[in-house]
C-alpha cells in the first residue's frame, strides 16, 4: 500500500477538527484535539490560513473555516447541478441540430468538458468527458473568456498556442473577438483549433446572472457553415474584416457563415438551461 503523507493528513484532520466543533476554536482547543504539539498545530494552522481555507479572528485569534472551502464546495456544486440541469436540453440539441454537443465549465487554464451527447448518426465516436480544451481557440472557451473575468484573464495572460492557420494569437486580435462574442451572445470557431472541425457555444447564466458556463455544437465545417472558409493565414492578428452577425470572426479570408439555424438552436438551449438555473429571461 502506498504511504500516506503525514503532513496532508493532519491538515485534513485540522479542516474536520473545525468543522466538527464550535464556529471558533483556539490554538490550544485544536492541539489537544489531534493529540499535537501547539508548534505544530500553528505551522499547519498557518499554512491552511495562506492558503484562504482557515480564518483567524482578529480579536480572539481563534480560528475557523476560511471562504476557499466555501468557493470550492460550491463549484464542485455548482457543475454538478449544471450538468443534471443541462441533460434533457443538451440531448434536444444533439437530436435538433445532427452534431456532438459539449458542456463545458472554467477550469485551471483551459475548458473542462463535464458533459458529451454524441452525434445521433450511430458513427463511431469517443467519449470526452474530463477533456481540457483550450479557452483562446475554441467556442467554448472563449464564451468563457468573453463573459467570465477569471477566464478572461486566464487567457490573456496565459500561452495562446497556435494550432491552425486561422488561429488568433495576438492579444488586440483576441480581444476584438471577444468584443464581437459579447456583442452577439455567442461564439464561433472554425477551424481555429482543429482543421476541418467547427464550433458553435453560447454562455450559461445562473440566477446571479453569473457565466457558469457554456454549451455548443461541434462538426464537420461543412456541416456547420454555409459556407467553406477559403484558405489564407491569420497571422495571429485577428479578424481580418468586420464580420457580420452570422461570420465566424476567425481571422482568415473568405469568412465562413455559421448556420443560423444552429446559432438559433445553441442559444435557445443556454437560455433554457439558464432558466433552470434560475436566471432571469434574456
Amino acid at each position: 500500500m502506498a504511504r500516506t503523507i503525514q503532513s496532508l493528513e493532519r491538515a485534513a484532520a485540522v479542516l474536520r477538527v473545525l468543522a466538527g466543533g464550535e464556529r471558533r476554536l483556539g490554538l490550544s482547543d485544536i492541539a489537544a484535539s489531534m493529540e499535537l504539539p501547539k508548534a505544530t498545530a500553528h505551522g499547519l494552522l498557518r499554512t491552511l490560513q495562506q492558503e484562504g481555507f482557515v480564518e483567524q479572528d482578529g480579536a480572539t485569534g481563534k480560528y475557523q473555516l476560511g471562504a476557499e472551502l466555501l468557493r470550492l464546495g460550491t463549484s464542485y456544486l455548482d457543475v454538478h447541478e449544471l450538468r443534471s440541469r443541462a441533460l434533457v436540453w443538451a440531448d434536444d440539441l444533439a437530436r435538433s441540430s445532427g452534431e456532438s454537443v459539449y458542456l463545458g465549465v472554467l477550469h485551471k487554464r483551459g475548458v473542462l468538458i463535464v458533459h458529451h451527447v454524441f452525434r445521433p448518426d450511430n458513427s463511431r465516436q469517443v467519449l470526452e468527458v474530463g477533456v481540457m480544451q483550450p479557452l483562446h481557440s475554441t467556442a467554448l472557451g472563449k464564451v468563457l473568456a468573453a463573459y467570465d473575468p477569471v477566464a478572461h484573464n486566464e487567457a490573456v495572460d496565459g500561452e495562446r498556442q497556435r494550432f491552425t492557420e486561422r488561429t488568433v494569437t495576438a492579444l488586440d486580435g483576441f480581444e476584438e473577438v471577444l468584443d464581437l462574442t459579447r456583442a452577439r451572445g455567442w461564439a464561433a470557431d472554425v477551424e481555429e483549433t482543429w482543421e476541418g472541425l467547427a464550433s458553435i457555444a453560447a454562455p450559461i447564466r445562473d440566477r446571479r446572472r453569473m457565466p457558469v458556463g457554456a454549451v455548443g455544437v461541434t462538426g464537420a465545417v461543412e456541416r456547420l457553415c454555409e459556407e467553406v472558409p477559403v484558405g489564407g493565414p491569420a497571422g495571429g492578428a485577428g479578424p481580418a474584416a468586420a464580420p457580420g452577425p452570422g461570420s465566424s470572426g476567425g481571422g482568415a479570408g473568405g469568412e465562413a457563415e455559421l448556420r443560423p439555424l444552429l446559432v438559433a438552436a445553441v442559444r435557445d438551449c443556454a437560455r433554457a438551461v439558464s432558466r433552470d438555473l434560475g436566471a432571469a429571461r434574456f
